[in-house]
């Protein structure tokens, strides 16, 4: 049986501040903590019910009740299986590829998005502000899929960043330059903008390129969703 102060430590892993006390994050459901085991992350620990015998054969898995797995997770309807992670050891960001930069995204939901679509156009350096949400926050895991454990997330200022770099930099912009008539290179940087707000115009002075998506036909809608709005534009990178 879990005792109480494991549960107690894993709950409070809701929590960004008690994650970055222990270096410790949560994902839920058996995708996401099969394709974790299966990376280079170290694993705490795996927790599921008697009738959720999925991956018991684990050495750090353990069965627990309905009610205690159900006190360790952050959804109304638990999975039936739960997995404790630790950080990734910390990386130097390195300017071999492209790399993806996000200033100041709020939504947990956006950023789940941005990581799982940087995992597919083979993006493996993501840049986030400061401001930026927590890449470990419960609803961003859920919608990465599994994806986290395949991206280097860095938090760092940007334009400190962007300052380590000779590469040019794209910024998304409603009045840029259509995406579809830009050359691009094989290394660069593409910085999104805030759902909200874009991109602020501090990071806005350092851009050397401001592209856009172009609208087609009578469309009153404002602006794309910025994980849309992020797939398309890595579409067009890996594409060129």
């Amino acid at each position: 049986m879990v005792v109480k102060s494991n549960i107690k430590l894993i709950k409070s892993l809701q929590q960004k501040k008690y994650r970055y006390e222990h270096q410790l994050f949560v994902v839920e459901g058996k995708k996401s903590v099969e394709e974790l085991l299966e990376s280079d992350l170290e694993c705490y620990g795996v927790f599921h019910t008697a009738d959720n015998n999925l991956i018991d054969s684990h050495p750090k898995a353990e069965v627990v009740s309905t009610k205690e797995l159900a006190q360790m997770s952050s959804l109304k309807t638990p999975p039936g299986i739960l997995g404790v992670f630790h950080f990734p050891k910390p990386s130097t960001p390195v300017f071999e590829d492209w790399s993806l930069v996000l200033d100041d995204i709020r939504d947990p939901g956006n950023l789940g998005t941005i990581i799982r679509l940087c995992d597919w156009f083979g993006i493996r350096q993501l840049i986030c502000s400061k401001q930026t949400v927590d890449c470990y926050n419960p609803k961003t895991l859920q919608a990465t899929m599994g994806s986290i454990s395949r991206v280097q997330i860095h938090y760092q200022d940007i334009k400190e960043f962007l300052a380590q770099s000779d590469l040019p930099i794209y910024g998304a912009f409603m009045d840029g330059n259509s995406i579809y008539k830009v050359k691009l290179p094989q290394k660069g940087i593409l910085i999104m903008g805030n759902e909200a707000n874009g991109i602020s115009e501090d990071i806005e002075n350092l851009m050397s390129h401001r592209i856009s998506i172009p609208s087609y036909g009578d469309s009153s809608t404002e602006s794309l969703n910025v994980a849309m709005a992020t797939g398309i534009l890595l579409n067009e990178i890996r594409r060129s």
